[in-house]
């Protein structure tokens, strides 16, 4: 009788792992889609991908573009700037977010800043069928990064509430991207 339960646990075990993969996917269709920085992110149809997030320095060349029509940060913050890029892989044409925000590890809330710059992302504008922002040929897709902009106004102590982490609304969301700084 020792022989058969010598094969029976070694088969269990093995099942176990198995279909431990198809229990944990179960359920998981309503849950938050968390993603690092530089993994695309499929919300509905849009598939998001932050590329690069960074302070703005605003005496540096390459900043000065993308702080453009901004104000002076305020004494004790500074401009966060956060690169992305969004594909449209339907046959229809989709709405792009109003706004996305950034959480530090606090729980505190940072809105994106209103810009004027070229590199600008389009809030609440449209994404055409079968393309992407930035849209191919223009100044971001061209620039330096290859990407759309948000820029957030962080106080200083936010690198020492890390992690960051910006939330994207959209179909089948939220989904959050762990910033990289």
């Amino acid at each position: 009788m020792a022989r058969p339960r010598r094969i029976a646990l070694p088969l269990l075990a093995a099942l176990a792992l198995v279909a431990a993969p198809a229990l944990a996917a179960c359920g998981s269709e309503n849950e938050s889609k968390e993603v690092v920085e530089g993994q695309p992110v499929t919300l509905g149809e849009l598939q998001y991908n932050v590329t690069f997030s960074r302070f703005l320095n605003p005496d540096d060349t390459e900043d000065s573009a993308y702080l453009e029509g901004q104000a002076p940060a305020p004494e004790g913050s500074a401009y966060f700037g956060v690169f992305l890029e969004v594909q449209n892989e339907d046959e229809e044409p989709h709405e792009l977010p109003e706004s996305l925000t950034v959480h530090d590890a606090d729980g505190e809330e940072f809105e994106a800043e209103e810009s004027e710059s070229l590199y600008a992302f389009p809030f609440g504008g449209e994404i055409e069928s079968q393309e992407q922002i930035p849209v191919l040929d223009s100044t971001p897709q061209q620039g330096p990064i290859e990407s759309s902009l948000v820029i957030f106004l962080l106080p200083e102590d936010a690198t020492e509430n890390r992690s960051l982490t910006m939330e994207i609304p959209g179909e089948d969301g939220p989904a959050e991207v762990k910033l990289d700084l």
